[in-house]
């Protein structure tokens, strides 16, 4: 398994009377992670529970103070795998690091459906937030060139969720693409509000599937679906929620030519946006591959820049007259373009874009460059 980058920041983030959060999609290793992490703290000091046992979720939901005391024991870390699953689980957490100081406590969370009620405004000021994705091309810094070039297509088509990057052949790794699509992310956006309607969620990330590096105007999604414009919004932001979409604003300082009005979204996995539009040509053979690659690169490039604990602002550009540029980050009051470019390792950014901010760099993202911008030093 390969190691994950964040694994020091959380051990180390551990302490007496804190609530680690760990958040990201199912199937992203969330569970491994906590398992290898059990394996660095003293032997029986570790009581690791899944919140989706109702003995478990009893225990936890009980807001009683002797309850969540003798279930906790002699323990002096708690891990709570999948905690959203738990009723009231931020006050119970809130109670435990209250009442028992002693206690170091680690929790997974598998979207961001009504996180700040259930966890931030109870646990404020006595929690650390880390989110776990896929495998990061960051993380696999250490496989030597040719072997990170040889893999680089397999990625693109498949994704990087752990289970499918082990997989022995290109057809097992279909199979479990398709797994993680029907038996985890379809059904936890289904879960999450309620929802019923499965067809409409898979025909809705269909139509993004075919949009990458496109505005995306709301109403045409509705008129397709035949649905109301809030319907469609509402599903993409479950979506985003879920960890299956991200989506990007357009940038603008109010220059009267700059496009700002829709979004363009992305998938954090490439492989569950194949799945999804059931495509898993090789790259000689497909007419997404631009697509295809502006959406590894800037998903990476997001990856990367959060594991390094980098903050920024990110975005697109465009103007009116089409002249854009797929990813820009404003960080420490500078910006920064990226054009992701599969074939082509030279262009230039829009005149319109040097004019308008002339302190601005450009950079074009290409299979021959890659690594130094989706993993750096």
């Amino acid at each position: 398994m390969i190691p994950r980058f964040i694994q020091k920041q959380v051990l180390e983030a551990l302490q007496p009377g804190r609530v680690v959060c760990l958040f990201g999609p199912r199937r992203a290793g969330k569970t491994i992670l906590m398992e290898q992490l059990r394996d660095f703290l003293p032997e029986k000091t570790v009581q690791m529970v899944h919140g989706e046992s109702l003995d478990v979720a009893d225990a936890l939901s009980s807001q009683k103070t002797t309850i969540l005391k003798r279930f906790i024991g002699r323990s002096t870390y708690l891990f709570i795998d999948e905690a959203q699953t738990i009723p009231n689980i931020g006050v119970n957490l809130k109670l435990i690091v209250d009442t028992i100081p002693t206690v170091s406590v680690l929790i997974s969370w598998s979207s961001t459906f009504d996180l700040r009620r259930n966890v931030g405004e109870p646990l404020v000021g006595r929690s650390r937030t880390f989110f776990l994705y896929p495998i990061a091309q960051l993380e696999c810094r250490d496989e030597s060139y040719l072997d990170g070039q040889n893999q680089l297509e397999s990625r693109l088509i498949h994704g990087m969720y752990p289970q499918v990057m082990i997989a022995a052949s290109d057809e097992e790794k279909r199979k479990n693409l398709e797994a993680i699509r029907d038996g985890y992310l379809l059904k936890d956006i289904l879960m999450l509000d309620n929802l019923k309607d499965s067809l409409f969620v898979f025909n809705l990330l269909r139509l993004i599937a075919f949009q990458i590096g496109n505005d995306v105007s709301y109403n045409e999604l509705a008129a397709n679906l035949n649905v109301n414009r809030r319907t469609v919004m509402r599903y993409l932001e479950l979506l985003e929620q879920c960890y299956i979409l991200f989506s990007l604003h357009g940038y603008s300082r109010n220059l009267r030519s700059e496009y700002t009005k829709t979004p363009r979204y992305y998938f954090w996995d490439t492989g569950i946006r194949n799945t999804i539009i059931s495509n898993y040509n090789a790259i000689h053979l497909r007419d997404d591959i631009g697509k295809l690659w502006e959406n590894y690169c800037i998903a990476e490039r997001i990856k990367m820049m959060t594991y390094r604990n980098m903050s920024m602002n990110r975005f697109f550009w465009r103007t009116y007259d089409q002249k854009e540029i797929d990813y820009v980050e404003e960080r420490g009051g500078k910006l920064y373009g990226f054009e992701c470019k599969w074939t082509r390792e030279h262009a230039s950014a829009p005149r319109a874009f040097r004019v308008s901010y002339p302190g601005s760099t450009f950079t074009v993202i290409h299979k021959n460059n890659y690594l130094d911008h989706l993993v750096g030093e």
